[in-house]
């Protein structure tokens, strides 16, 4: 692995899910053996965080990614803590902007993100919680772009995902679904061949059939770029 090294912070209001997060990411990427019995918000030491689950002091988790290596590190979400707040934020090359899809942006949030912004950083949106009776992810997207707003970010900062060519000329999508599944992460055909009709059917405005068959052209398509061996 080449001597390559990026820190990202997680900036998050207490309870938003920056932990079990971290907790996921740790599973997915191989840290534990399958068998392994791992504790729940592991990254969560203290006794106190335990008890009250709440991040008090900053720590990283490492993860290795082709070649690189990434230190992604829970910070404290609460405007009492600000302090080690500042000091994390002081190291970061990137940050992660994790917001409940009910709640929205909350208070203390505002101010860590204010000086995430400052310190030139752009941070990529993540919504949370996504399963929530009352979630209004499409809402709180727009609000958090309005903060960005008020929080005098610059351009590079407000840039939103645009859909690759590949995907406006896919038949069946539109430009405005195009930069609507865009916003969602989804800005490549092949980004669209490997969702599920249910997560594709979270966009507000593509119904389960829709999904099914965008997801099924994509798929085709996929699958014919692949390389072939020599002579078949």
């Amino acid at each position: 692995m080449k001597n390559n090294i990026r820190n990202i912070t997680i900036i998050a209001h207490v309870d938003h899910g920056k932990t079990t997060m971290i907790d996921t990411l740790m599973k997915q990427s191989g840290s534990f053996r399958e068998n392994e019995v791992v504790d729940e918000r592991l990254m969560d030491s203290g006794e106190l965080e335990k008890e009250r689950g709440i991040t008090i002091l900053a720590k990283p988790a490492s993860i290795n990614w082709k070649d690189s290596r990434i230190n992604i590190i829970d910070t404290p979400g609460h405007r009492d803590f600000a302090a080690e707040v500042e000091r994390v934020l002081s190291m970061a090359d990137g940050a992660l902007l994790l917001i409940d899809s009910a709640e929205g942006v909350m208070p203390q949030t505002k101010f860590v993100l204010a000086k995430a912004l400052k310190q030139g950083l752009r941070p990529i949106v993540i919504i949370n919680k996504l399963d929530k009776a009352d979630q209004r992810a499409d809402e709180v997207l727009d609000e958090t772009f309005d903060l960005f707003v008020s929080l005098d970010a610059n351009e590079e900062q407000l840039e939103i995902a645009e859909p690759a060519q590949d995907l406006l000329e896919m038949e069946g999508i539109t430009k405005e679904l195009a930069k609507l599944m865009a916003s969602k992460g989804i800005s490549t055909v092949d980004e669209l061949a490997e969702q599920s009709v249910d997560e594709l059917t979270e966009i507000d405005s593509i119904d389960a059939e829709q999904a099914a068959t965008l997801i099924m052209k994509a798929r085709e398509s996929w699958f014919a770029d692949e390389p072939t061996e020599a002579g078949e």
